[in-house]
């Protein structure tokens, strides 16, 4: 019975952590893809190692503040023009990028 529930623990680990990597990857592709996939308005493309190696360097908490509050000056408006997304999804999604950008 302990095996069991150990089991099932590890699995509910393992689902959690693989969502949250999802989540990210789902609100990319919903709504940062539009600007960051081409490069639109001066974004960092995704996938960019150079473009990205500056905004990395700043850290990840001013990236997910660059999500939330928008760049003065820039393209970048806040939340990226997802008023639905919460600071979760956004942080999830800059993890994303930040990632696949490395």
């Amino acid at each position: 019975m302990k095996k069991i529930l150990l089991t099932m623990t590890s699995v509910a680990i393992l689902i959690a952590s693989h969502t949250a990597s999802a989540d990210g990857q789902a609100t990319y592709k919903a709504t940062c893809q539009s600007c960051h996939a081409t490069g639109a308005a001066g974004a960092p493309k995704f996938g960019d190692k150079a473009a990205w190696a500056p905004r990395i360097a700043k850290g990840i908490d001013a990236l997910v503040q660059s999500s939330i509050k928008g760049v003065p000056g820039t393209a970048m408006m806040p939340k990226g023009m997802c008023n639905a997304c919460s600071t979760d999804d956004l942080k999830a999604a800059v993890e994303y990028m930040v990632s696949q950008s490395k």
